[in-house]
């Protein structure tokens, strides 16, 4: 066998993608993949891989799902990985064609079942939740349940994901990737109506945010002060990380004693205040975990889930759409054309045709 070993080319691919996540995912989907390519076709260089060898590749994760060893949904995620990867390899000229984008490759794929389970907020949850958020501040207020502090942090938190269309990468912190530390004050713009945000591009996007969301924004701005502009807008509560963030941004202007004397001394909090301590954002689970622990205050159950973040902007496109808003849609969400908008949500597309089918025939 000669050629370029798969094991070189896939390291090549993943030196070349910028995001963490993405790097982190595909790096574990190829590493299995070139697994079985060794162990089942006996494959190991990549001027070797076929598209005999995709083609069983994706039946052996149609098998998987059956199984109920994969949702459908990761067995296309899977694949989509590998196809990637090929297809930079074809880019860079390793191999003249990408095997895993023939058709008769993809054709024995699983059906993909995954956008009949994607959650979207629907409009009643997202006004109980709206709703709860503004009861949660004022029992707060009055004394009763969190601290004020937090209570207009997550108020603002909720209303930015259920009004604005941003992803949860987009504000909050993303640990395997560095260029996503979450939204910090100075990218908010309240008077503007705008907050700027790191997109799924990679560019730098600004995100509309309606009045509620800035008001509330705007009132926790108020409440909480940030000690500076490049402060989180949803600082993490992790005391260690609050404590390595202190030792990082004071080291080189006190001794190493005299920063434990400070930390020892004083308040953690009043020490990231004084010494205007940039510390990390919450982080994407870390989102997740609070709408968990929000929605079970709430009592909201939908469908024994919670109200995810990600769902959020699902939802806030859905409902545009389907009040015949498209464009709108698409300029809150920031899809690069009304193509994606249409494709992402065809759902409603088919059933107003199905509406105006039944009305042309009932005529006739």
């Amino acid at each position: 066998m000669t050629g370029t070993a798969l094991a070189n080319a896939i390291a090549e691919y993943l030196s070349s993608i910028e995001a963490g996540n993405y790097r982190e995912n595909a790096d574990s989907a190829l590493q299995q993949w070139a697994e079985w390519l060794a162990r089942e076709r006996d494959v190991s260089h990549l001027d070797d891989v076929a598209v005999i060898d995709c083609r069983r590749y994706a039946r052996h994760l149609k098998r998987r799902v059956r199984a109920d060893e994969l949702k459908s949904s990761t067995a296309h995620t899977y694949y989509a990985y590998v196809r990637a990867f090929l297809g930079f390899c074809e880019a860079d000229e390793l191999i003249s064609k990408n095997p895993a984008a023939v058709s008769r490759a993809q054709a024995e794929l699983p059906e993909n079942t995954a956008d009949a389970d994607r959650q979207f907020w629907s409009q009643r949850d997202r006004k109980s939740i709206l709703a709860f958020m503004d009861k949660r501040v004022e029992r707060a207020l009055d004394g009763d349940g969190v601290s004020r502090e937090r209570a207009y942090r997550d108020r603002a938190l909720v209303r930015l994901l259920a009004l604005s269309g941003v992803r949860g990468a987009e504000v909050f912190r993303s640990p395997a990737d560095d260029k996503r530390p979450g939204a910090a004050w100075k990218d908010v713009d309240i008077d503007g109506g705008s907050i700027r945000v790191f997109g799924k591009s990679r560019e730098y996007e600004y995100a509309q945010l309606p009045r509620k969301a800035a008001d509330a924004l705007e009132r926790y701005h108020r409440v909480f002060d940030p000690p500076t502009p490049r402060f989180p807008v949803f600082p993490t509560d992790h005391a260690p990380s609050k404590f390595r963030a202190v030792r990082e941004q004071l080291e080189g202007e006190y001794t190493g004693n005299r920063i434990e004397s400070i930390l020892d001394e004083n308040d953690i909090d009043d020490v990231v205040r004084e010494y205007e301590i940039v510390i990390p954002a919450i982080s994407t689970r870390g989102a997740r975990n609070l709408m968990k622990r929000l929605c079970a205050e709430a009592g909201l159950d939908i469908d024994g889930e919670y109200l995810k973040p990600h769902g959020a902007r699902r939802g806030l496109g859905h409902q545009l759409y389907s009040e015949g808003h498209a464009e709108l849609a698409q300029s809150a969400l920031r899809h690069a054309s009304i193509a994606t908008t249409h494709e992402s949500y065809s759902n409603i597309r088919a059933s107003e045709t199905a509406e105006r089918v039944d009305d042309v025939l009932d005529e006739s």
